[in-house]
């Protein structure tokens, strides 16, 4: 969990409200309901949803949004699992008793062990839940993200030093403004792979 958690955390200060939560669904589907780590997944993604209407100015969703959300994180530590619970608990309050509270008080950053992280403070496993997730948000075909993905672990569990496709897949989550060049030259890295293991496997066929 702590993986998807922190990239969940990174994608929000990156400013991708919206994306924030795919990093989370999975996992918090997958928790026994009313579970303290199943609330603090569902109080997060209503929390980034209460901040992505509130740019569209959906004020009777936000409130909804907000008073949902600050009662599931009603109950948790102000840092629990290392996430500043408490700010955020605080500001869907004030949201919720006010709406347009978002349009005077920026929602907070979120933390993750006290700091704000951003992509580029990931390690491969918690980069590649992001590069999972920016590919679906953007359109990237998400099977050549996977399989770099499923290349680079393998890599690693091989005992290589270095990978280029964790690279690839590392870059590809952090570098917003090059991000269609990296996914070319990853796109060709995952092909040319693919293509030596086909050889390779028609040698015994």
């Amino acid at each position: 969990m702590a993986d998807h958690l922190r990239a969940g955390v990174a994608i929000y200060n990156d400013g991708e409200f919206h994306a924030a939560h795919d990093a989370w669904e999975d996992r918090w589907l997958d928790l026994a309901a009313g579970s303290d780590d199943e609330r603090l997944l569902h109080g997060l993604i209503q929390f980034t949803a209460a901040v992505h209407h509130a740019y569209g100015a959906n004020w009777a969703g936000v409130r909804g949004l907000a008073e949902s959300g600050a009662g599931y994180l009603a109950d948790l530590p102000a840092d629990y699992r290392g996430v500043n619970v408490g700010d955020v608990r605080n500001y869907l309050r004030a949201v919720a008793s006010d709406p347009e509270h978002v349009e005077r008080v920026a929602p907070p950053d979120l933390t993750h062990e006290e700091v704000p992280l951003r992509p580029e403070d990931l390690r491969f496993e918690a980069s590649a839940v992001v590069a999972e997730v920016v590919a679906e948000e953007y359109g990237y075909d998400e099977s050549v993200v996977e399989k770099a993905i499923e290349y680079a672990l393998a890599d690693l569990d091989g005992g290589k030093a270095t990978s280029q496709f964790v690279t690839f897949v590392m870059d590809f989550a952090r570098d917003a403004a090059n991000r269609g060049i990296i996914f070319q030259r990853l796109e060709g890295a995952v092909g040319k792979r693919r293509h030596e293991e086909e050889d390779v496997e028609g040698l015994f066929d």
